[in-house]
């Protein structure tokens, strides 16, 4: 499975949420009760830990890094690891919100089967989550395209950080930095950073992210595959589900007479297939069906 980006990345239309929000909330908490639900979460439910979407109406247009770009271009790739130096610290300074904390505790109450997510944020396991197919990898881990020897990000920082000392307060001194999703900055300037290779083969090192126009490790689509099978309810959180590797688990669902619910900002590529939909805020939406469970 290939991830696929079908449409271009330009900002969402602003809607109104739904003027009956508790209504339909409450009729997602009667299709969930007594049932199996696996939910399906995309970059919404992590905007309020302050990390970015692509297509929330706030955005700026954006265009995201291929896995061709990256592998092909080695000036690419050094403009894109300058950025991840500073991204990815955002990243792992975010901590879960409501949202988060409530399908974790879901899960321990057996509300929740398991949980599959487009994001690489870590946060669900840093909410508590435990059944979780990470679609997209992790922020947290790098692995080598050449040998496959896989190391923490942390330890890749200590090796940036000795090789470009203060990169971080020089850029900082330039004004502001925008953060971007999966672990990146918007920066211009990075001719002078220097990359590094794998330690064991000086291979090219990759965040274990899956980029746009690579393959999602089969593993992982077999994993959620059987997450939806085993689901009496599929609920998607926070997902406009754009990108075709997440949608395809909503079609999986459908095709097999599984019943699917939306929760998102706006219209969703599942609107006309979901049993319930609601536009909301994702912790707002969570909270009162909790509350109607």
């Amino acid at each position: 499975m290939v991830r696929v980006r079908e449409t271009a990345w330009t900002p969402a239309e602003r809607t109104e949420p739904d003027p009956d929000v508790a209504e339909r909330a409450a009729a997602l908490a009667d299709l969930m009760r007594g049932r199996r639900t696996v939910i399906l979460t995309g970059a919404g439910i992590s905007t309020p830990s302050g990390i970015p979407d692509y297509r929330g109406p706030d955005s700026p247009g954006r265009t995201p890094m291929t896995f061709q770009q990256f592998v092909g271009d080695p000036g690419f790739r050094r403009h894109y690891w300058a950025r991840n130096h500073l991204g990815w610290r955002h990243m792992e300074a975010a901590r879960p919100n409501a949202a988060h904390l409530l399908l974790a505790d879901w899960e321990r109450r057996g509300l929740v089967n398991g949980v599959i997510t487009q994001n690489v944020d870590l946060l669900h396991l840093k909410a508590g989550s435990r059944q979780i197919v990470d679609l997209h990898g992790t922020y947290g881990v790098v692995t080598c395209l050449d040998c496959g020897q896989r190391r923490s990000r942390w330890a890749l920082h200590e090796d940036l950080e000795a090789l470009n000392p203060e990169f971080a307060q020089r850029v900082a001194s330039r004004g502001a930095i925008e953060v971007a999703p999966d672990a990146d900055a918007v920066l211009h300037d990075t001719a002078d950073f220097r990359m590094v290779d794998c330690h064991g083969c000086d291979g090219m090192l990759k965040p274990d992210i899956v980029y746009f126009g690579e393959n999602v490790p089969a593993a992982r689509v077999a994993a959620a595959n059987a997450l939806v099978d085993d689901a009496d309810v599929v609920v998607v959180v926070g997902s406009s589900l754009t990108v075709r590797s997440g949608y395809r688990f909503v079609r999986r669902a459908v095709t097999t007479g599984t019943p699917v619910a939306v929760v998102n900002r706006g219209r969703t590529r599942a609107h006309d297939e979901a049993t319930v939909t609601i536009d909301g805020d994702c912790v707002e939406v969570l909270g009162l069906a909790d509350a109607a469970l």
